[in-house]
């Protein structure tokens, strides 16, 4: 008898035996591959009427459940690179889109700044008020330069302007840098001769205008320049236009003598006086600075008086405002 395992030699050991041949496809089968980059996908499936789609399976108990493998790419192209887990990919600027807050684009200029960043006509006024304030801060330094400057030819023959510009609120006093500046304290004071209620001629007592000024200025952040120089300047005035005697040395003597007569006249204005103001006079009162403790320098502190003569009191010597007690005989 004859097996069957020895008919066209497929029994066992014989020529035949082993793992049968691979299969070859046939050419009207086509062989499946993954997707290709660029391609559209295949259109998904739909679902027949009264069908849902498949649940997916769940994990068995115990088992965790494994996340869908992603189609490999063709071959010959490489793989995408993904982002690590929990990263991000930086990319670089995209033409049309707006950039990012903290600063320009790459390539593109900082924004203007200052007067640059104005329009024109705006930058156009800008210029020209920066160039008046310039010529104005050039002009007044040329003045108080020239103020202080010893006599030259420029003041000598433009003094009357200097002197315009400068007087009185950029006056500079050198004194301080002088050979021999001040030491000492010098008050002005007033008196007067009025007609009182009762028809008797008194005489008040001494009033120190000075005190008043200081009064005045201390602890005041903005004094008035007329309570610093007013009366210093005017006494400064007399002192310069007349002689030991008090004799005036032409019209600025003169001059002098007005100037301080109607500052009095304003100071008595608020003294209350019952009465109206017939002669006045002035007086300055010098007192030497006190030397240091530390120093042996003797000092006299007691006061030098130099009194000015009685002026008699005119109408012309009452200042605006001033009525001269209560009565207006003298106008």
């Amino acid at each position: 008898m004859r097996s069957d395992g020895h008919e066209d030699g497929a029994g066992v050991g014989g020529p035949g035996s082993g793992p049968p041949p691979p299969r070859t496809p046939a050419a009207d089968e086509s062989v499946p591959r993954g997707p290709v980059r660029g391609e559209p996908g295949p259109a998904p499936e739909v679902p027949a009427p009264g069908q849902g789609p498949e649940a997916p399976a769940s994990p068995a108990p115990g088992r965790r459940a494994q996340a869908a493998p992603e189609p490999a790419p063709a071959p010959g192209e490489p793989s995408p690179a993904g982002p690590a887990s929990g990263g991000s990919v930086p990319r670089g600027p995209v033409p049309g889109e707006p950039a990012p807050a903290g600063g320009p684009a790459p390539g593109e200029p900082a924004p203007a700044a200052g007067i640059g960043a104005l329009a024109l006509p705006y930058q156009v006024v800008a210029a020209i008020g920066l160039a008046l304030v310039g010529v104005f801060a050039c002009v007044h330094l040329a003045m108080v330069f020239l103020h202080v400057a010893p006599a030259n030819t420029v003041t000598k023959s433009h003094g009357d302007a200097v002197r315009w510009w400068t007087f009185p609120e950029f006056e500079q006093n050198w004194r301080l840098f002088a050979p021999n500046p001040l030491q000492q304290n010098v008050a002005v004071e007033v008196r007067a001769e009025y007609l009182a209620a009762d028809g008797q001629r008194r005489t008040t007592e001494w009033i120190d205008m000075t005190a008043q000024d200081a009064e005045e200025i201390r602890g005041n952040l903005f004094p008035s320049h007329v309570h610093q120089n007013q009366l210093r300047r005017g006494w400064d005035f007399y002192l310069g236009s007349h002689d030991a005697d008090n004799r005036p040395s032409g019209v600025r003597g003169r001059l002098a003598e007005q100037y301080l007569r109607r500052i009095a006249m304003q100071r008595l204005d608020g003294e209350g006086l019952d009465g109206p103001v017939q002669r006045v006079q002035l007086r300055s009162a010098s007192r030497s600075i006190k030397a240091p403790e530390w120093s042996a320098e003797k000092t006299d502190t007691r006061p030098v008086h130099r009194v000015l003569p009685w002026w008699t009191i005119t109408a012309a010597d009452l200042p605006e405002g001033v009525v001269n007690g209560r009565t207006e005989a003298l106008r």
